[in-house]
């Protein structure tokens, strides 16, 4: 620091730019590139080392900016990907490659990733599989599953160009997918003006409390800070939730705290003057504190009119459950569970706020922006119409960014103080707040005859939905629907019950707690299977449902149930994996190989309820198609699936197409990016849209359904029998001369009181293979090859659809081996391990195209079904490696060594 207080010029190169900057020597390299030198492409996923995201080259080797300090930068050369790709032949190879493999999902990684590989590259490193991983091995990507990052390095000199367009089927990359791979991707933290305050929450530090404040206005003026929030701030409604009816979580507590990281105040003010905060006035007392459901049950309510903690209940029965079993020739049963599991997405929730008038504006990471809107307008209490949700680039969600989390903060201090408000949650708060997959206990019992078609089966799950409702209501609902997984089952009986701890919200996690109950009915069908001494593939075969079955809810399909299909594709692996592991086996030894097979099925969108997505597009006067696609793409691709669906119905190249991109104030609601609704929901507003406006267009022309059309300067063409048509549109006219608006809603029935009905209109399903090798002396278990066979109805965009089951395989390993979020242990992303380069092994995907009555040219969506068999697949193949069976997840090695321990004394 020099004499006068202000920090000596810190001098280095940027992107081949010298800069000169006034920061502080000390301060974080990923804060001054961010902050004051504008590098935006730097992302920060952790603050620790942990994650990579932030990866950038110092004098041409791969650091984390986060780790190192800015003086260590002085008379130095820093690079990022944004001035790799812009200035270095090999990094412009290297995002093409990228681009053509599809190897950026949701993009937040992709900085990292490409900074590593690009150094690995320079340094004329190995281009194997092995070399590369190690090479990018401190990068953590959530979305991927790596292998499509691997690949896209390892053909960083392929001259193949990746296709520019095409349709249904086509392999086309992701229309958004350049600003992923060149570092122009603008996430939640990246598009703050340079004059937003800065906003942080004050959290309980005890899983309950009561609580009292000292002397908040002092504070506020002895630090200088611009504004305190309180819940006595909050000028609409202090409450929240997504669900109607079941809306209970409070912006700031009041009096009394129901989970450790449940926030009671906000402090707004400059950078600045956060740092230099003093301690906030604040007086705990810890409370006793329930922290499962078994002592919730005993303890005093957290919400009044929800006796014995029970939130709420599920329930299907069809035909008679207990007599079925008591006549089955064979039964098998079990308990099984499951702990919090955490999202673990790169990007920690960000936004930015700004009071336009009597309106609020957000920018902000979400997959839900219209139920954004609403939620917040309701805590202002204004009229919806007021709040614009403007939607970032969101870096990965798989549920969780469905929950209002930051934008409440922002809002409410942006229309209190006319000035716009920023915040980014750390690592360690985004951990301790945000949702997470419910914990489970899952009982389970079914029953099979002499010759090995199930007759019944009887299922009771607890789930520990936390302090508050969030997506507990639909977890409770979807479980007893699938539990019987993709089978027939003609006795069922199935309960769940969603119970309220005093731990942090659990909530919507790809699949709304079927993975959990696809754990213990895949498990107990092996075991089944096992009892009958059938072939545990062939066992599902014999008893998968076809069309023409009826599932447990008494719905009926004609078309599209492809479970059989998937079987049937796994088979020749299912051979050559058995075959290789018993061969590998005949010998003895500490190391065993084992190989495991599970199915499953998820009904895309709500559950029996209304579930509209409505889109827009237009044809301006100067000849320019205009799609207003509203549906949040999170990584999984909807940008350019929906793309796709529409130029397929309007008979146009995807080019021909101009995408308007999520925003309440441009684009109609297209619904929440959940529950695989959005190929098929959305997807089938996109057809019928597309369908509508090129009526429209070939009326205009009294053309026939076969012309086709091209778009020209001030107009349309269109061609018929060789004949050209033109349609003049209004030269130089921006506004639309042609316009369709689309709904589509799913048809779908209630259920009664016994849970039957037709709960969703598409199912898909999928079956997957895994082999795997157990240390047997040291309990670990490597996944050595997942093969994965997916019902996807029709394929809109195979690339993306590899990229989904990839990504889902990596999420179920780590369900399955080594994830479980323990609040207030395991807030950041070392002590809760996610899987690296290292734990994914080559996974073979098999696309199945059944095809469907009611999805867009035959499509379903995929999103969910790619993780749900994979766990109970690798705990099928731990069984059949060492005979030994893992009821608790996750499968890790103490757990794994403890039951060969156990299963070695049974034995003596």
């Amino acid at each position: 620091m020099s004499l006068d207080g202000v920090p000596p010029a810190l001098s280095f190169t940027l992107n081949g730019a010298a800069v000169a900057l006034q920061v502080s020597a000390t301060a974080r390299l990923s804060e001054v590139l961010r902050e004051a030198a504008g590098a935006r492409d730097v992302k920060v996923g952790c603050n620790a080392g942990d994650c990579g995201a932030c990866t950038v080259l110092l004098d041409g080797t791969a650091v984390c900016a986060c780790m190192v300090a800015a003086g260590q930068a002085q008379g130095r050369s820093v690079e990022t990907q944004s001035g790799l790709v812009a200035h270095d032949p090999v990094a412009a190879q290297l995002a093409a490659a990228f681009q053509r493999h599809q190897a950026a999902q949701c993009g937040i990684c992709t900085p990292g990733m490409m900074v590593s590989a690009v150094a690995h590259l320079r340094a004329g490193g190995a281009l194997t599989e092995e070399a590369v991983s190690d090479a990018l091995g401190g990068v953590l990507c959530r979305c991927t599953g790596y292998r499509k990052i691997i690949a896209a390095v390892l053909d960083v000199e392929g001259e193949a160009e990746a296709p520019r367009d095409g349709c249904i089927g086509a392999r086309l990359p992701r229309v958004d997918g350049w600003p992923k791979v060149s570092g122009c991707e603008a996430f939640g933290d990246d598009v703050a003006p340079a004059d937003a305050l800065f906003c942080r929450v004050i959290r309980a530090p005890f899983h309950r409390a009561r609580f009292d404040f000292g002397d908040l206005d002092g504070l506020r003026r002895e630090n200088g800070l611009d504004l305190i929030l309180t819940a006595q701030d909050v000028p609409g409604s202090n409450i929240f939730g997504v669900i109607p009816g079941f809306e209970d979580q409070p912006v700031f507590a009041v009096s009394e705290t129901r989970f450790r990281g449940e926030a009671v105040s906000a402090v707004v003010g400059s950078a600045a003057a956060l740092a230099g905060m003093g301690a906030f006035p604040v007086q705990w007392t810890e409370l006793p504190a329930a922290l499962t459901p078994d002592a919730a049950v005993q303890a005093e309510p957290l919400h009044g009119a929800r006796a014995g903690n029970l939130m709420c209940t599920g329930f299907v029965a069809r035909g008679d459950a207990a007599a079925g079993l008591a006549e089955a020739a064979h039964r098998v049963s079990g308990r099984f569970t499951t702990g919090f599991i955490e999202h673990a997405y790169v990007e920690p929730e960000a936004a930015v706020a700004r009071r336009v008038g009597d309106r609020i504006e957000i920018a902000c990471c979400t997959q839900a922006p219209y139920m954004t809107r609403d939620g917040i307008a309701g805590i202002l209490g204004i009229d919806p119409g007021r709040v614009r949700i403007l939607p970032t680039a969101t870096g990965g969600g798989f549920g969780s960014k469905l929950d209002l989390s930051v934008q409440p903060f922002v809002a409410l201090a942006a229309w209190h103080l006319d000035r716009p408000v920023r915040m980014a949650y750390t690592r360690a708060e985004s951990m301790a707040s945000s949702t997470k997959r419910h914990p489970a206990a899952i009982e389970m019992e079914v029953g099979a005859d002499a010759e090995g078609h199930i007759v019944a089966a009887r299922v009771s799950g607890d789930f520990n939905t936390g302090a508050y409702a969030s997506w507990g209501p639909t977890v409770a609902t979807r479980v007893p629907i699938h539990a019987s997984g993709p089978y027939r089952t003609p006795h069922y009986e199935a309960k769940s019950a969603g119970i309220h701890t005093h731990t942090v919200p659990a909530g919507a996690f790809r699949g709304f707690g079927v993975p959990q109950a696809a754990v213990a009915q895949e498990q107990l069908y092996d075991m089944l299977a096992g009892k009958l001494g059938i072939d545990a593939l062939d066992f599902r075969r014999r008893n998968c449902l076809t069309n023409g079955d009826a599932t447990v809810t008494g719905q009926v399909f004609d078309t599209g149930m492809g479970i059989a299909d998937c079987l049937d594709a796994l088979k020749p692996a299912w051979a050559r994996a058995q075959s290789e592991a018993a061969e590998f086996n005949s010998t003895p030894g500490r190391l065993r190989r084992g190989v495991g097979i599970a199915g499953g099925w998820y009904g895309c969108g709500n559950t029996s309820m209304s579930n509209p997505s409505t889109i827009r597009a237009g044809i301006t006067g100067d000849g320019r198609l205009v799609l207003h696609q509203g549906a949040v793409d999170i990584g999984q691709g909807s940008n350019t699936v929906i793309t796709q669906i529409f130029a397929e119905a309007m008979g146009v190249a995807v080019a021909d197409v101009h995408l308007v991109g999520a925003d309440t104030d441009l684009t109609p609601d297209a619904g929440k990016t959940s529950a695989s609704r959005q190929t098929f929901i959305t997807g089938n507003a996109a057809r019928l849209c597309g369908e509508a406006l090129r009526a429209q267009v070939l009326r205009l022309g009294n053309a026939s359904e076969n012309a086709s059309i091209r778009f020209c300067p001030g107009g349309v063409e269109i061609v018929e029998d060789g004949r050209n048509h033109r349609v003049e549109l209004g030269a130089g006219d921006s506004d639309y001369a042609l316009e369709a608006v689309e709904t589509y809603d799913p048809p779908t029935l209630a259920l009664d009181e016994n849970g039957q009905g037709a709960p969703y209109a598409v199912f898909g399903t999928a079956a997957q293979i895994a082999e795997v090798e157990v240390d047997t002396a040291l309990g670990t278990v490597r996944v050595l090859s997942i093969v994965a066979a997916h019902d996807v109805g029709r394929a809109i965009n195979p690339l993306l659809i590899e990229g989904q089951i990839e990504g889902g395989v990596a999420q179920g390993i780590g369900m399955a081996l080594m994830e479980e979020f323990v609040p207030g242990r395991t807030e950041n992303l070392h002590d809760y391990l996610i899987p690296t380069f290292g734990d994914i092994p080559p996974v073979t995907s098999i696309i199945v195209e059944s095809g469907d009555a009611h999805g867009p040219y035959g499509a379903k969506g995929l999103g969910e079904h790619c993780l749900i068999p994979t766990a109970p697949a690798i705990l099928n193949a731990i069984a059949n490696a060492c005979g030994v069976r893992i009821y608790d997840l996750p499968a890790t090695p103490d757990k794994v060594r403890a039951a060969i321990l156990a299963s070695a004394e049974a034995r003596a």
